[in-house]
């Protein structure tokens, strides 16, 4: 599956697990001792660099997911990378090698080399701003489909339909359109990636409803109350047996209650009230587990456990459950390329959005291209949870090897997760004072 790191095309993010020493806003002063005796006010400056012009506040970003680094130095490795037009907060400033001008800090641990920003005395964003909001359906732009037929997608508007295009979409290609055109009576739409594209070789990604289930404080500590339908209409029965009167049906994706299961007869059914019995198969129902040693549970920290067997995901508090839903993991065979692999990481990249294809894997049998997925959290080198508008298959294996999940659910855990995503930025990695959250599969 390739990756792009927020959108920035053509540039793969890789996990750093050990980074050098990394400077602290603490470090920061330390360093820029002689003028900061001169004021207590950031932006402080480093000895030997030449202050910054008389009111600057921010550093305007010029160019989409602008590379974050968590040095200030050229090839340190990346903290993250900024929006568009976005004006982040200078906190110190000092030279280093691979930058003209002086390298910027732009928050804990991360810096910008000045050749890449626009020193502005405009004011910062506010400390709650986000590059991409939360929306009511969970998607953060509106998706669509290239048609049977195929289209392509062009780099300027008057070029579509005329000229040569810059890139082929194939059936089934999912793109993001964020503004719509008509010229000469038709309409085109400009997609995220900056390409211009037909409307009518289009069609669009319909929201999922389906989200998960928030756990009360005062739920069981060892069984989840409630549980999911997996099918269209599963049978609800008035004793444990096949034999027994159906009493009515329940849909797919209905939130059930859980109180107990029996065996009769070979098959497997579950209580989901007085009476009222369905086959286990056609639910889904999460188990709570203990916590792996990674987590500190006396701290009460975050973590995630991913259970492949019944294709569920509870997210934790130390040992208390907060959350669950159903999730889609890997469809290949255990150790695979395209199976989602066991064990225990953290969230070592947290992206807004990102790019998923396999185009250059040239054995492929049918290629894919989604644009902007949305709510990306890696974990395992290029295996993440993210958001997937394509496919309504929650609770059955269905994934390249991550663990797809309802947009909204991607949502509500990416803002839930660490490390933080900070105002204006599009995309973060972790760092010594914001370590990625546990994220266990099993």
């Amino acid at each position: 599956m390739g990756v792009v790191m927020g959108g920035s095309r053509g540039q793969t993010v890789r996990a750093t697990r050990h980074a050098p020493p990394l400077l602290s806003f603490t470090l920061a002063a330390l360093l820029v001792t002689g003028h900061a005796r001169a004021s207590n006010e950031p932006p402080w400056v480093a000895p030997e660099t030449e202050p910054l012009p008389q009111g600057i506040v921010s550093a305007r970003i010029l160019k989409a997911d602008q590379p974050i680094l968590a040095s200030p130095w050229e090839g340190a490795p990346r903290r993250g990378s900024a929006a568009l037009d976005v004006h982040l907060p200078i906190f110190a400033a000092r030279r280093g090698p691979g930058c003209k001008g002086r390298f910027l800090s732009i928050g804990p641990i991360a810096w910008v080399c000045e050749d890449a920003v626009e020193l502005a005395e405009t004011p910062f964003v506010d400390a709650a701003y986000r590059a991409i909001r939360e929306t009511a359906d969970g998607l953060p732009f509106r998706y669509y489909f290239v048609g049977p037929d195929g289209s392509f997608a062009y780099k300027k508007l008057h070029a579509v339909d005329v000229g040569a295009p810059d890139m082929q979409l194939e059936p089934g290609f999912a793109v993001a359109i964020v503004e719509e055109r008509v010229v000469e009576g038709a309409r085109y739409g400009r997609s995220h990636n900056e390409l211009w594209i037909p409307m009518r070789d289009l069609g669009p990604a319909r929201p999922i409803a389906f989200r998960g289930e928030e756990i009360k404080p005062d739920a069981p500590a060892d069984v989840l109350p409630f549980a999911w339908i997996l099918v269209d209409k599963a049978k609800v029965f008035s004793t444990p047996g096949a034999l027994g009167k159906v009493e009515s049906s329940r849909a797919r994706f209905e939130r059930v209650p859980f109180f107990e299961e029996k065996n009769v007869g070979g098959a497997r059914f579950s209580r989901i009230g007085e009476g009222a019995w369905v086959r286990s198969s056609e639910l889904r129902h999460a188990t709570i587990a203990p916590p792996p040693p990674e987590v500190d549970v006396a701290a009460g920290e975050k973590w995630i456990d991913v259970e492949l067997e019944s294709q569920t995901l509870v997210a934790y508090e130390g040992k208390r459950p907060v959350f669950a839903t159903l999730v889609s993991t890997g469809k290949g065979r255990e150790g695979s390329a395209t199976a989602t692999p066991r064990g225990t990481s953290r969230i070592w990249a947290k992206l807004f959005t990102s790019n998923m294809d396999n185009l250059e894997d040239e054995g492929a049998t049918r290629y894919y291209r989604m644009e902007d997925v949305p709510w990306v959290q890696f974990f395992a080198k290029g295996v993440g949870l993210h958001g997937a508008f394509w496919h309504r298959s929650f609770g059955h294996v269905r994934s390249h090897g991550c663990v797809n999940l309802a947009p909204l659910d991607a949502q509500r855990l990416f803002f839930w997760t660490t490390p933080r995503v900070p105002a204006g930025w599009t995309a973060a990695l972790p760092s010594t004072h914001d370590v990625g959250t546990v994220v266990r599969v099993r």
